[in-house]
């Protein structure tokens, strides 16, 4: 194997990181600590520190506190825990008084950040049912998301998708989300956070359309409280978890332990997905000026993936061929043939195309230890020090093409592993002033990372023709690999500024300056560097943030912002070539809106309209080619609300709507200009209502409803994903205390996930556009909580 020749230097690393590069070996990353919160001009006295939650049962106690209260008196978090995380705030319908540290840095809440923000607590998660990260996603306003096995957990926000938007774990950016991103259990997840439009501000480059920003649970100061979750569904899928925290009996130590194991099975015969997440934390206050904290997780996840549906001639299926998942003309773009009007074939729904020995894979470990100290009464240094590693491989036949000339399905096999290595450093300096008689909060943050990734890959693609209906499914076959290699350094300095010009109206700003190199080199199967390689490339990238908050009237917030962002022009800096153009994408947002929280707490809603852009584009083709698109640009505005006019019923809603596409996107033979990018529907939409009989066993109806409206697969636009609605509907009972004595909260629900059995398309993988993956048909779930 040829080693990268050009080695940067890695001195930039502060020397908390060096704790952690004896970890570099194994599976390991560090998350981001929580922030220390503004100084307290909005606080509350009677505001409580507890998680966050929707206005729902748990919430209504502290809403019908704050009843007596101006809208505003929870408008501020509490102090910050070291290493714990920021949703520590009094419940609002809409979850606004959540501090994201994905959004800022200065620990504003979501009310108080100039942009467009949405935090899912982990109540939210239980109560909806939300699964996995990708189910989250689907609630959350304007996202859509799609487990295509090359590329799980990918997202489409305002127009943008895969890689352009930053997947984040605990505020860290491990790389592209379509090479490093896995299906994951949220048992382990304390909250999810968008941070919606260009935001490399906080998470550098590869924030062209936001960020996703997933949070663990963490420790809490106070009594030991358990947890255990129980699921079983009608596919056989069942899931378990069990987490703990609290107060230990050493003074001023605190810790959270959580395990999770899920099986979920597929809809597809013969494909699942098996997780394990094992997290703990540690917090520990050593005085008043000084906290400390570290924290592991391993995670692993494995399976036998589900790669989609063949796209087939109408004609073909004759009296299969179904109506309302696909539609168009299409030429296949693997084997070239004319399929004409395309369809699903009933008889393809629960078809496995992939080998009989194939898998799917990943292991991943993080470490992560930082503290906290005030250095005076105004100025707070916080560093942490991360390591995360990971092993992932597929293994399978990803290609399913409908040949028209045969009538027959091409296949294709591919096999890819990873093994990542990543260390790094955090440090902020907060400094709480005042500039002539105004608030002021500034964060100083330098940062530094080093990656290290090498990817074996297949040299050679084994392939083979089976039916339609019934497949011989075989096996993989000759297996022969060849190596890429990537090195990233990274490097930023940020700052960010809240000046409260008066009690109502803040101007919040930042900048970034970013280095960022790359080391990048290939060989042949026969360990020859390939033509072009080694190279190196460097970047430095400014962006930032301007914008303002106006709190007209108590509860009223007005907010707009210009933001920019920035990324890599061919999709993935992991696989940049040298052939392909080495620079950076730009992007900016202008945005404003409105949040309003009212009638006492029991009301919140938010609007805001954007406008994106972001020039030098390179777009995924089939074959994992690339397509040059001079600009995408997108246009939206989002609703969203929630209200409880009486205490047993909650209604809640929000809708999208996304008019995104590319200009100046020629080549040769044609134009896809004005056509709309992959995965990206005009209208998203999401409902639900709840109703509760306070009876002596509390019982809960819901029904939830999500509508998707039509998408394309490709950016030829030739094939659509056909708009489609579903609902969920569900029952639970509270146990009393009385019956099971030790337990203090007790929760069964039984559940029925697309109560009408729709069939649908769910995504489309671009990169294998002869194929598209279909959502699940019903489920029944029946699932039991327990809290001491």
């Amino acid at each position: 194997m040829s080693s990268i020749h050009t080695v940067r230097p890695r001195g930039f690393l502060l020397a908390s990181a060096a704790l952690t590069l004896a970890a570099a070996d194994m599976p390991a990353a560090l998350a981001q600590q929580s922030r220390e919160p503004l100084p307290p001009i909005e606080v509350s006295p009677a505001q409580s520190r507890k998680q966050a939650k929707p206005a729902g049962r748990e919430g209504q106690s502290a809403r019908r506190a704050s009843s007596r209260r101006s809208a505003t008196a929870a408008a501020a978090p509490g102090p910050a825990v070291p290493g714990a995380s920021s949703q520590v705030q009094a419940a609002t319908p809409l979850n606004s008084n959540a501090v994201a540290e994905s959004a800022s840095r200065l620990g504003l809440t979501v009310r108080q950040t100039p942009a467009t923000v949405e935090v899912i607590s982990a109540e939210t998660m239980r109560e909806q049912g939300y699964r996995t990260v990708s189910e989250v996603a689907q609630g959350a306003v304007g996202v859509t998301s799609g487990d295509a096995p090359g590329e799980p957990a990918g997202f489409s926000m305002r127009g943008f998708t895969n890689s352009q938007i930053n997947t984040l774990y605990n505020g860290i950016k491990i790389g592209p989300q379509n090479m490093t991103s896995r299906i994951m259990d949220t048992a382990n997840l304390e909250a999810v956070e968008f941070l919606k439009g260009p935001a490399s501000l906080i998470s550098g480059e590869g924030a062209a359309g936001g960020a996703i920003n997933f949070v663990t649970k963490q420790p809490h100061t106070g009594p030991i409280r358990n947890e255990a979750d129980f699921s079983y569904d009608s596919l056989n899928s069942f899931r378990a978890h069990y987490g703990s925290g609290g107060s230990t009996n050493v003074q001023g130590l605190d810790y959270r332990f959580d395990i999770s194991r899920s099986s979920l099975n597929g809809f597809v015969d013969d494909t699942y997905t098996k997780t394990l997440d094992v997290s703990g934390q540690l917090n520990y206050r050593i005085s008043d000026s000084l906290k400390v904290w570290g924290a592991i997780e391993y995670r692993e996840d494995r399976g036998k993936a589900y790669w989609g549906a063949p796209l087939v001639p109408v004609a073909f299926s004759g009296s299969h061929a179904t109506s309302g998942i696909v539609s168009g003309n299409y030429v296949s773009n693997y084997n070239k043939t004319n399929l004409g009007a395309v369809t699903i074939d009933d008889r393809t729904f629960s078809t496995n195309y992939n080998v009989l020995d194939n898998r799917n894979v990943a292991q991943e470990v993080w470490l992560r230890g930082g503290f906290e100290l005030k250095l005076a009464p105004d100025l707070t240094l916080k560093s942490q020090a991360y390591g995360y590693g990971a092993e992932r491989s597929w293994f399978n036949n990803e290609i399913e093409a409908f040949n028209s000339g045969t009538n027959l399905v091409d296949r294709e096999r591919f096999y890819v592993a990873h093994s990542q290595r990543l260390v790094g450093n955090i440090t902020d300096l907060i400094w709480d002033t005042n500039i002539a008689g105004f608030d002021n909060r500034l964060v100083t943050t330098l940062s530094s990372s080093y990656l290290d990734f090498v990817r074996p890959g297949a040299a050679n693609f084994p392939g083979d023709s089976v039916s339609l209906v019934d497949p011989n499914r075989g096996f993989y076959g000759l297996l022969t690999t060849q190596q890429q290699t990537a090195r990233i350094d990274n490097e930023a300095l940020s700052f960010e500024d809240r000046l409260k010009l008066t009690r109502s109206f803040a101007l919040v700003g930042g900048l970034r300056v970013e280095h960022i190199g790359l080391d990048r080199n290939s060989t042949d199967v026969n360990g020859s560097v390939k033509a072009g390689f080694p190279f190196t490339k460097d970047w430095a990238p400014v962006t930032g943030r301007i914008g303002y908050t106006w709190e007209a009237v108590p509860g009223l917030t007005f907010f707009s912002q210009y933001a920019t962002g920035a990324d890599v022009s061919a999709n993935n800096i992991f696989l940049l070539l040298p052939t392909q153009p080495l620079d950076l994408t730009t992007s900016r947002t202008y945005e404003t809106g409105v949040k309003h929280l009212f009638w006492d707490n029991r009301a919140e809603w938010s609007f805001s309209a954007y406008d994106i852009q972001r020039k030098n584009v390179y777009a995924a083709a089939g074959g994992q080619a690339l397509n040059i698109a001079g600009r995408q640009e997108s246009k939206g505005v989002e609703l969203a609300a929630s209200v409880r006019p009486i205490d047993p019923l909650r209604l809640w809603g929000n809708i999208a709507y996304i008019d995104a596409r590319y200009a100046d996107y020629n080549f040769v033979g044609g134009s896809f200009s004005g056509n709309t990018p992959p995965n990206v529907p005009r209208i998203v939409a999401n409902a639900g209502a709840s109703y509760r009989f306070f009876t002596p066993w509390p019982v809960e109806l819901g029904i939830t409803g999500r509508h998707v409206g039509d998408r394309y697969n490709t950016d030829a636009n030739t094939v659509t994903m056909k708009a489609y609605t579903v609902a969920d509907v569900y029952a639970f009972v509270d146990i009393p205390k009385t019956v099971l004595g030790a337990v203090d909260q007790a929760r069964l629900t039984f559940r029925v996930r697309n109560i009408t059995d729709k069939r649908y398309a769910i995504w489309g993988d671009p990169f294998y556009p002869d194929q598209i993956l279909l959502g699940a048909p019903r489920t029944y779930e029946l699932s039991a909580a327990f809290k001491w």
